[in-house]
Parts: structure tokens; sequence; C-alpha cells
């Protein structure tokens, strides 16, 4: 019989696809964001130079939104974990016996017998007993702490990935097909989004890129009605 190998970077793996996902739904996010407000500009007026300051703008608010919000966000995790593992750091040399004890009273209640649980708890402790009780208490990695900046850098770089494709398109397509051009793009590019999301979180792609591309097409629909009720091209 063939012993498993041992994958100690499994964890590690996981975040990156979690990181992966993020990026999904970051470029998501600037698809739909700026798309809606291209199109509904262009449904306002056919001035190339408004619509590209309002793509500017809206680039520009979107991605700052985006990396801000995110690295406050991580930040705040960050800071809780932090926290979490000094105060764990501390109940070990403080109080070792009561943390042995909680460590195989966990060990049980995952079902192993008292005598496993009390000899996988002391052997672990022996290993690594700050590692053992972050693992097996909080579900946390040392060497695996978030990282607010790298969270903020792939937010903005992503929404801004995603948002340039709508941004390009409608200042390049022809007047006369800048809205349809930038709806048929962005729906496509939001259905390859709705895939890759499905992909990396093992759902139903099909259902996936049907609710990314309807989301996307009923915002897109309301922009667009709300820029043509001040239509000023006509006339």
């Amino acid at each position: 019989m063939t012993t498993p190998e041992y994958e100690p970077h499994r964890v590690s793996h996981l975040a990156r696809l979690n990181w992966l996902r993020a990026g999904v739904l970051g470029a998501n996010d600037g698809i739909v964001s700026i798309a809606a407000l291209v199109v509904g500009v262009a449904a306002a007026t056919t001035d190339i130079n408004a619509i590209l300051i309002a793509g500017v703008a809206g680039l520009a608010a979107g991605a700052i939104s985006m990396g801000l919000g995110e690295y406050v966000s991580v930040s705040s995790q960050r800071d809780s974990e932090l926290a979490l593992i000094a105060k764990e750091k501390q109940e070990l040399i403080d109080q070792p016996e009561v943390e042995l004890l909680e460590l195989q009273t966990i060990y049980e209640h995952k079902g192993l017998s008292a005598k496993t649980a009390k000899q996988v708890a002391k052997e672990l402790t022996e290993h690594d007993a700050v590692r053992a009780h972050l693992e097996a208490e909080l579900n946390i990695l040392e060497a695996h702490i978030v990282n607010p900046w790298h969270a903020a850098f792939s937010s903005t770089g992503s929404f801004l990935a995603g948002a340039l494709l709508p941004f390009l398109t409608v200042l390049f397509a022809a007047p006369e097909f800048r809205i349809v051009a930038t709806i048929i793009a962005s729906i496509i590019a939001l259905g390859a989004t709705g895939a890759a999301g499905a992909y990396l979180g093992g759902s139903s792609m099909g259902k996936s890129i049907v609710r990314v591309m309807v989301g996307g097409a009923a915002a897109l629909a309301i922009t667009f009605a709300i820029g043509s009720l001040f239509n000023t091209s006509v006339g």
C-alpha cells in the first residue's frame, strides 16, 4: 500500500485560489462599473470628450475605492489575527498545562480517544506548540497571515484589468456602433469572468455565466435608459 504524500503547501495553494477568485471578482466589478458608466454617458451624449472624462474618472474612483476598501478590510483581519496569535503565545507561557489539556480536548471532540488525543497533543506541543494551538483552536497559520498591501494591489489591478475593456471599446469603436460594441464586449467579458469564477470555485459554470451576464446586462440597460433620458445629441 502506497503511503500518501504529505502536502505541506496545501494551505498555500488554497490561499492562492482565494486570491485568484478575488481577482476574478475584481475584474467583474471593473467590467460592470465602467461599462455601465460609459454606456450611460454615451446614451446621453455623443461628445467623446465627455465620455473620456467620465471613463477616466470612473477608472480612478473605482480603482482607488477597491484598493482602499480591500486594504482597510484586510488590515482589520490581519490585526485581529496578530492579536489572537500574541494572546495564544502568552497563554502558552503563562499556563502551558491548561493549554495542553485544551489541545487534548479539541482532539477528543474530533473523535480521538482520550489516550490518543493526549498523546497527539503532547507530541504536537513538543514539536511546535504555537503552531499546534493556532491550527487547532483558531485555524490560523502564522506564516500565511494576510497582507493588506498585497490585497489592495491585487484588487486594484484586477479592477483596472476588467475596466479597461469597456473603456477602450467605447473610445475606439465607430460612433454609430459605440454603445452596441461596448455592450457586446462587456457581456462576453462577463461570461468569461463567470466561467473563471465557477472553475476556481468548483461550482456550476453554466449558472455562474448566466448569473453574471444577466446581472451585467441589467446594469447596462438601466444606465442606458437613464442616459437616454438626458440625451443632448439630438436636435
